[in-house]
């Protein structure tokens, strides 16, 4: 699928993975949007072809107005990738008592919830584009983790919400296969993002070191790299593909 002259959907769009998704699909001629909470859009970088749009990915209604504001832009919305997540640690059972049951209903409803509410609304629009000449409407790409297959201690939550994410793939094509459009996930491993940005340079090349080859973190442009890959390839549909460097988590 051509990513010129398309309109895309990126959650978490203002930095991360997202941020980098967003970016490189402008650089091929997307009119991106990209959704995130307003504090974040706030540190984003201007970029030539991404409109920040303000929304939250748990909310039905800003999800609703961010896709019609996409789906209105003048080209067709073809592409969205869902990156927005959050990834809070803690034991089912700690020293400070059991796992807060509030955190974990957070973690599913940001990462899982908010990953189906967009791909949903986005879907229903996407559905309504005139086909390309091979019968294509468009793609979704979520993203789940090497957490869904590796979870390690404390991350009970974050590993739930991220194995949903990967078990939806597959029936999520199967259901969108008429309409034309494909589903695909990215489980990421370790990835330098902010949400590493305030760990101690000991701390970072200890992750580093655990990774078979090549032994270094990845780069939000190679998770953004892979997406575009998906976008391109028409015939991958309903798979997962881990970015991980053959990393297998420990237990902890």
């Amino acid at each position: 699928m051509r990513i010129r002259d398309i309109a895309a959907i990126v959650t978490g769009g203002a930095s991360g993975l997202g941020g980098a998704t967003a970016q490189a699909l402008a650089k091929g001629g997307t009119s991106v949007f990209a959704l995130d909470l307003p504090a974040a859009i706030e540190q984003a970088p201007a970029v030539d072809g991404v409109t920040y749009l303000a929304a939250d990915v748990t909310d039905t209604e800003q999800v609703e107005a961010a896709v019609a504001t996409a789906a209105g832009s003048g080209v067709p919305l073809r592409v969205v990738v869902n990156c927005a997540g959050i990834g809070p640690s803690a034991r089912i059972l700690s020293r400070k008592g059991r796992h807060d049951l509030g955190l974990y209903r957070k973690v599913i409803e940001v990462n899982l919830v908010g990953t189906f509410t967009v791909l949903t609304v986005a879907a229903e629009a996407i559905a309504a584009t005139e086909p390309d000449e091979h019968g294509q409407r468009g793609v979704v790409i979520n993203t789940a983790s090497i957490a869904a297959f590796d979870g390690q201690i404390g991350q009970v939550a974050y590993t739930s919400s991220k194995a949903a994410v990967a078990g939806l793939t597959l029936p999520a094509a199967r259901d969108l296969a008429s309409h034309g459009i494909r589903v695909m996930t990215i489980a990421p491993g370790i990835v330098d993002t902010p949400m590493l940005a305030t760990v101690s340079e000991e701390f970072r090349e200890t992750l580093a070191a655990g990774v078979p080859f090549p032994k270094r973190l990845a780069d939000p442009t190679e998770y953004a790299k892979l997406a575009l890959s998906i976008i391109d390839h028409d015939y991958l549909n309903g798979e997962v593909i881990r970015m991980d460097g053959a990393l297998r988590m420990a237990p902890r």
